[in-house]
């Protein structure tokens, strides 16, 4: 599994400003950021794991990076990808797909064949956000600009327009 120490090191190869910081107290989610650490729940990255059941094919998972404020909706996922069902992914899944920890998987260093989804509504500016690092006890603090810039997935808009797409047409 994929650890702080993981991504230290990686960020120090790239030469990122970063910050690991220790939580006061264990999470198990990273929706819990913002109550382990001064930060607005706008300004706590997440990424979500979704099960994805096209209509032909095999099912996939596919990783979703966005806001602890505002995460995705599945329909609006399933809609932006035309498939028929989304859900959250189980944990094994989770844990075999990203190489992290369940709940608390990292925007990056996640695999190169794990298709990423980033939110649009993510700001890119040079305020710092906090995210995950796939153990309980630390998250990561960096720009939003430099952690956009490294994570490598395709931006789409998540608003939930769209999300009708996933049902299919029954005249």
């Amino acid at each position: 599994m994929k650890d702080a120490l993981a991504i230290h090191r990686w960020l120090l190869t790239h030469q990122v400003h970063h910050e690991i910081v220790r939580l006061p107290r264990p999470m198990t989610r990273a929706e819990e950021l913002p109550g382990a650490i001064p930060a607005a729940p706008e300004r706590c990255v997440a990424v979500t794991v979704f099960e994805v059941a096209p209509r032909v094919g095999r099912e996939f998972v596919v990783a979703v990076v966005s806001t602890v404020a505002m995460p995705p909706p599945s329909g609006a996922v399933g809609g932006l990808l035309g498939v028929r069902n989304v859900r959250p992914a189980p944990a094994h899944l989770v844990n075999a797909a990203t190489d992290y920890a369940a709940g608390l998987v990292s925007p990056l260093l996640l695999p190169e064949d794990l298709p990423v989804l980033v939110d649009d509504r993510l700001d890119a500016d040079t305020e710092p956000v906090h995210t995950a690092t796939g153990d309980r006890h630390t998250a990561l603090t960096m720009r939003a600009l430099d952690l956009l810039a490294l994570v490598a997935g395709k931006t789409v808009d998540l608003r939930g327009r769209g999300a009708l797409e996933a049902v299919a047409p029954r005249h």
